[in-house]
């Protein structure tokens, strides 16, 4: 089996645990605890926390230690951060199990894109995009699994926790079975022992070109922060039914899942710039659209209107930070898009929530529109000297 494909499936499993450990299991869990609605809060913000702390440094010490390393200290998190959930109490050992296994993620994304764009140079596009879609796929099944069994065990909830934290625990064993499937790090670049860690910071931050990238992946990503968040407030709002609400989100992830890999071919053909800038067009006036949304029909195809323009724009994103960054850079410039793009998954729901208590639910997706065409401006100011890299 090649590395890309031992990657991949590993990547479905790694993903699949950890989410399933959070989306709806999370929240259910710890209300069974006694924990109110703040704790949750709390509890649900620590694990991008983890992404935005760690995915630089896990990124700078993949290129020093090498990507198998690394992959397998995420392994060995996705494996063992489920059993700790078994013996939560209280609010304070939740978040720091979210915070430990938020770190998996954290470690694990950056690395293993910088790997496949290392090992494709020529098709990183489409095969970022494949990896992609691994990863959703896994993202997609993983609540449906957690609810089934939580449903199941509607009469000892106790049993159906421990079920399904189980699962996620088997989930990570075959993550970590997979990774040491993964040839050694032979040939991987290494930063010199010496090289201080804050001037390695210093010179990735300095470089526009990656923050301007990673700034469009995160407006993105506070646009579908957004979404996600508050569409079915919004659509219950408008008479739409639970039921309605979930085929619309489903429908979304379905479309990102399929058209990643074809979108990342396409800008491995023709260029990533005009991809992206065009996408960002389409993804501004998506969100706007939502505001407008009255039924089920013109919520559907919005909703994967709206798919298909965030495939467009982040099957080019994460290319375009391999194409602009120097092989011993790459793992770091990919910690630093992680990094940076949790911010703005993060930033999404909390802005959009001040936004919705001061001036309603419909104009959370005009602040998330303008969002976007602020990152167009941007990016688009910066355009030709991209275009010639």
């Amino acid at each position: 089996m090649s590395t890309y494909m031992v990657i991949c499936i590993a990547g479905l499993f790694a993903i699949f645990s950890t989410t399933m450990a959070k989306s709806p299991v999370l929240p259910l869990y710890a209300a069974y605890l006694g924990v109110g609605p703040e704790g949750i809060g709390i509890i649900a913000s620590i694990s991008p926390i983890a992404g935005i702390l760690c995915s630089i440094p896990a990124g700078i010490l993949a290129g020093r230690y090498g990507s198998k390393k690394m992959l397998f200290v995420a392994s060995c998190i996705f494996f063992t951060a489920p059993l700790l959930y078994l013996f939560a109490a209280n609010v304070v050992y939740l978040s720091a199990v979210r915070f430990y296994h938020g770190l998996a993620t954290a470690i694990f994304i950056p690395v293993a894109m910088s790997v496949i764009s290392e090992l494709h140079a020529g098709r990183k596009g489409e095969l970022l995009g494949m990896f992609s879609s691994a990863t959703l796929a896994g993202r997609f099944f993983a609540p449906i699994v957690g609810g089934t069994i939580i449903g199941l065990f509607a009469a000892k909830q106790h049993a159906g926790f421990n079920a399904v934290y189980a699962l996620c625990c088997l989930s990570g064993l075959i993550t970590l079975v997979f990774i040491l499937k993964l040839p050694k790090d032979a040939d991987t670049p290494k930063v010199p022992k010496r090289t201080d860690f804050i001037n390695m910071l210093t010179e990735l931050f300095s470089r526009r070109a990656i923050l301007l990238t990673a700034a469009v992946e995160a407006a993105v990503l506070f646009s579908y922060g957004t979404f996600e968040t508050f569409l079915p407030l919004y659509f219950l709002s408008r008479g739409l039914s639970p039921y309605k609400i979930g085929v619309v989100l489903s429908a979304q992830i379905i479309s990102v899942a399929l058209t990643k890999p074809l979108m990342g071919r396409f800008s491995d053909k023709y260029g990533r710039v005009n991809q992206i800038i065009a996408g960002l067009i389409f993804c501004a006036l998506c969100a706007a659209a939502i505001s407008f949304v009255n039924s089920f029909v013109s919520g559907l195809i919005v909703s994967i209107l709206f798919g298909l323009c965030i495939s467009v724009v982040t099957s080019a994103t994460s290319a375009l930070i391999a194409d602009i960054s120097s092989r011993e850079q790459l793992s770091s410039s990919m910690g630093v898009f992680a990094s940076v793009m949790d911010v703005g998954h993060t930033a999404g729901p909390l802005v959009s929530g001040v936004v919705a208590a001061s001036f309603g639910l419909s104009k959370t997706f005009f602040v998330s529109s303008a969002v976007l065409v602020a990152a167009l401006v941007m990016f688009s100011f910066y355009r030709r000297r991209l275009a010639a890299i």
